[in-house]
């Protein structure tokens, strides 16, 4: 779509979602009230003001509230999709028509259109980029080292981002700050753990409509996010199996009341497979081969890779959909798989993601994150930087004072024994 005189330059589905998209946005910023405190501040004190920002993200009405409460700061920015299934169109259309916010995101964009879009970004010559699986970063790094000093830093949320940045550092070619917003404690412990959590099983309930009591159902890694999807998964009524390659977490997995195996072992015992690893072919060929028929497979990892889907296509000789965001590949051995969502985020293709209320310490954390990167600029080496721990707990405080919840503060004798090392037996 162009823009008319009076919106900005867009490329969304239809404007006249609009209106269910404002009610959506409305309904969501009931339960983010940090996010909403942080956007009131902004907008007295204009942090960003002359600051040009891109945001990938995932477009939902979450998502608004940020790129609401960065426009509130100052920030002349522009919004684009991080994964092709992910965006709500609705929410993209409201953004564009009562907010005047430049989106450039589409449910359901093809490869061609989502690189295009990165592109589009990169043409608004950003000074902060907020990433969600760090391709503008690398886009920039690959296509556009002539932009990299207009950059002040990026901020990162995702596994999978701050994987590729350690590596982007470690090769010498992140020469600017990113802030890691995805192991700030009021990040990673909430949202991985209970957003992706309930997220995750409200996408496969929803694509399948199956009951997931007495399935066993197959988790693939149990970092935060593995966590919080096996927990959930049990507390459904499902068997629960891990896979895992670290013994540490494997060890975690086990105290915590589940099976561990191998994924050759898991294969034949699952009903339902839910990758959650950030890496590649989690899900392969041979585990396919294994697989009782009627075996549904899902991921909840950021990109579409933790499922080898070439592999499973071309044992298939027919792949048909069967529900929106569910197809079936019958195999040539006479069995049926069924996938969801394409192999993407299910909580986001089949759903519609993370619930507010965690996201609004998440997108806290992006809002202040860019915040400090624009209070040090020029004062921070390249590479990753956490949070600041009294920025994680201002985060932490704003949330329990929404919910009335009051907690115990230090007596001076407490301060004065912690902060001593005389006192003993």
């Amino acid at each position: 779509m162009t823009a008319t005189s009076t919106q900005p330059k867009h490329e969304v589905r239809d404007l006249s979602l609009a209106p269910l998209g404002k009610q959506r946005i409305e309904w969501a910023g009931r339960e983010m009230p940090v996010l909403r405190q942080i956007r009131d501040r902004f907008a007295q004190e204009k942090p960003f003001a002359g600051i040009r920002l891109v945001a990938c993200c995932h477009v939902t009405t979450e998502t608004a509230h940020l790129a609401i409460a960065l426009q509130a700061g100052g920030a002349d920015a522009v919004l684009i999709a991080s994964n092709p299934l992910s965006t709500q169109d609705d929410v993209a259309a409201c953004l564009v028509a009562d907010y005047g916010i430049p989106v450039y995101a589409m449910k359901g964009e093809d490869a061609e259109t989502y690189t295009r879009h990165v592109q589009i970004a990169l043409d608004h010559k950003p000074n902060i980029i907020i990433d969600d699986g760090s391709d503008v970063v690398a886009t920039l790094i690959q296509e556009r080292q002539h932009q990299i000093a207009d950059i002040i830093g990026t901020t990162e949320e995702t596994t999978t981002g701050i994987v590729r940045l350690r590596a982007m550092f470690k090769d010498g070619v992140l020469t600017f700050p990113a802030m890691n917003v995805n192991d700030a404690d009021t990040k990673h412990f909430f949202d991985n753990r209970y957003g992706t959590g309930q997220s995750t099983l409200d996408g496969i309930i929803r694509a399948t409509n199956v009951l997931l009591a007495g399935k066993t159902i197959v988790v693939a890694g149990y970092g935060w996010c593995g966590k919080g999807v096996a927990l959930r998964a049990r507390g459904l009524g499902a068997n629960v199996i891990v896979t895992e390659i670290d013994p540490t977490k494997a060890i975690e997995a086990v105290m915590d009341g589940f099976r561990v195996m191998p994924m050759d072992e898991a294969a034949p015992h699952g009903d339902l497979f839910v990758t959650v690893t950030g890496n590649k072919h989690v899900i392969r060929s041979e585990h396919f081969d294994l697989m009782k028929d009627g075996a549904m497979v899902c991921n909840s990892g950021h990109f579409d890779i933790e499922i080898d889907l070439k592999s499973l296509g071309a044992k298939a000789t027919e792949v048909k959909d069967v529900r929106p965001f569910t197809q079936q590949y019958l195999l040539v051995n006479g069995k049926s798989i069924i996938v969801l969502g394409e192999g993407r985020l299910v909580n986001l293709a089949a759903a519609e993601g993370h619930p507010s209320a965690v996201m609004d310490m998440s997108f806290a954390n992006q809002a202040m994150a860019c915040e400090y990167l624009v209070k040090n600029k020029g004062k921070l080496e390249p590479g990753l930087h956490s949070i600041p721990v009294e920025v994680d707990k201002e985060i932490a405080r704003l949330k329990l004072q929404a919910m009335g919840i009051m907690i115990d503060s230090l007596t001076a004798e407490q301060t004065e024994y912690i902060n001593s090392w005389t006192s003993g037996t």
